[in-house]
């Protein structure tokens, strides 16, 4: 199994159900992919019990690890049994999201797949730490799996901000759009762009830094403010097949419109970027992905600047060439 010619599986050795299985033998027939099922287990009380006997503790992982080993041979015959090669690795590591970081940065894969937790009463996912720290530190992309099925006919969602009012290097838009794009175009999806604007920042802002009231009318800002995202919007998709009723644009809070469309749409997944930040900043994630993740009802596919996307669009097609 090569570098970006599979999907990597985190699977949870404690859970029942496993969508992030379940999408991952969806996205390898639909995109000709390999799998790799991948526990990465730790249980602090094998040490606490066995004391400082090292062969009793040595004996206690190898039975826990032997144990995930068997859950990963039974999933991977089931997955085999579709037409899927597989393969499956077990290891010990403490904490999770390093060892999945390790794991993710060893392999290469072209995607790492990972359940979230949901939470009926909510009627949304929940977020472990592991998973914000996956989307932080995971150096390619990412897709959390939410516990639903794909709709016959999927809607892919591209999540863009042409301007960069959240940070975002300017070329990252357009990388999300190619991943859209190429993974709309493989397994048949319909491809959605979405970009709102809140011109209240802006316009609060910039009276603050003039510390004066502003000259020229609330209204003919807005509506200049408008002008501006709309042309770079239309600059940013001029290139993709993006048909033109696909294209959502509007006017409010990026976050609140965005899990409103998505919902309304029944989209099967979002594409979106986050920014990663330095080691001081490391706990934010400075983006619309930050506030919406654990309200989207889809998948998420998330995105940093820095990943090699021309590769991993081109580990989906080989033909594929993305305009430099």
């Amino acid at each position: 199994m090569g570098a970006r010619d599979h999907l990597l599986v985190v699977v949870d050795p404690t859970a029942e159900s496993q969508p992030a299985v379940d999408r991952a033998i969806w996205l390898a027939q639909a995109l000709n992919l390999e799998i790799e099922l991948f526990i990465c287990d730790y249980d602090p009380a094998l040490l606490t019990e066995q004391g400082l006997d090292v062969e009793a503790v040595k004996q206690a992982k190898e039975r826990l690890l032997n144990r995930a080993y068997r859950k990963l041979r039974e999933l991977a015959s089931r997955i085999s049994a579709r037409g899927v090669d597989v393969t499956v690795d077990v290891r010990w590591h403490h904490p999770l999201d390093e060892g999945l970081i390790c794991k993710a940065a060893e392999s290469r894969p072209a995607l790492v797949l990972k359940d979230t937790h949901y939470h009926s009463l909510l009627k949304r996912s929940i977020f472990s730490n592991t998973d914000w720290d996956l989307i932080r530190g995971c150096p390619v992309p990412l897709l959390l799996v939410k516990p639903k099925s794909i709709s016959d006919q999927p809607k892919i969602m591209a999540a863009v901000d042409p301007l960069h009012a959240h940070d975002k290097p300017a070329h990252l838009d357009r990388a999300i759009l190619s991943v859209a794009n190429e993974i709309a175009r493989q397994i048949g999806a319909s491809l959605h762009v979405f970009h709102a604007f809140d011109p209240a920042p802006a316009i609060v802002g910039a009276a603050n830094l003039l510390m004066t009231p502003l000259s020229t009318p609330v209204r003919v800002a807005t509506e200049a403010l408008e002008t501006r995202h709309r042309n770079a919007l239309n600059e940013l998709v001029e290139e993709f097949p993006v048909d033109a009723g696909a294209i959502h644009f509007h006017q409010g809070v990026p976050q609140e419109l965005l899990v409103q469309l998505v919902e309304k749409l029944s989209v099967d997944l979002v594409v979106m970027g986050a920014v990663s930040r330095s080691a001081l900043q490391r706990l934010f994630v400075g983006s619309t992905a930050e506030r919406v993740l654990d309200k989207l009802p889809c998948d998420v596919l998330v995105i940093k600047f820095g990943e090699n996307v021309e590769h991993f669009v081109r580990g989906l097609c080989s033909t594929t060439e993305l305009v430099s």
